[in-house]
């Protein structure tokens, strides 16, 4: 079985996140989407309800699966059995951190090989940052996110649903 992870801190999923997952899922035998924590940011949603927003929008794809991970990204692989880690590169920004850590990851387990998926040009500019503070705001991010995931965001930031 040819196994892939997708890691990430999903602080929410994106509408460019699930493009990466439905291309990595016609590529691989099974993809695991890894929820990581990222020390660097502090969430607005709990691990838990990234994993369940993440399990709801991608129960159409049966070859994918939802978990959290900690630790090295490299061990988690080495004992899922997984043969690649999946990133998303958005820009030439995220290049340089994205082939930093793919060498990285390469001299810590040599055998588990980073593979680099472009998202579809209508979301190469999303972020999850982004994302957030459009909500945080009141803006419209409805077009960024599922509904279910739009929900959720308005309801963290305390915004009533839009009028109908």
């Amino acid at each position: 079985m040819r196994r892939a992870i997708y890691p990430g801190s999903f602080d929410p999923c994106t509408n460019g996140h699930l493009d990466i997952i439905g291309r990595a899922a016609r590529l691989f035998d099974e993809v695991l989407v890894a929820v990581a924590p990222n020390s660097r940011k502090s969430p607005l949603f709990d691990a838990a309800e990234r994993v369940a927003m993440l399990e709801e929008n991608t129960a159409a794809w049966s070859n994918v699966r939802v978990t959290q991970m900690g630790g090295l990204l490299v061990e988690f692989a080495r004992r899922s059995g997984a043969i690649a880690i999946v990133r998303g590169l958005r820009a030439v920004s995220d290049f340089e951190f994205e082939f930093q850590m793919a060498l990285m990851n390469r001299k810590l387990v040599a055998d588990v090989e980073t593979i680099f998926l472009m998202p579809k040009e209508d979301f190469v500019y999303l972020s999850s940052s982004i994302v957030k503070e459009i909500a945080r705001l009141g803006g419209d991010a409805s077009h960024f996110v599922t509904p279910n995931v739009y929900a959720r965001l308005r309801s963290k930031f305390g915004h009533p649903a839009p009028e109908e």
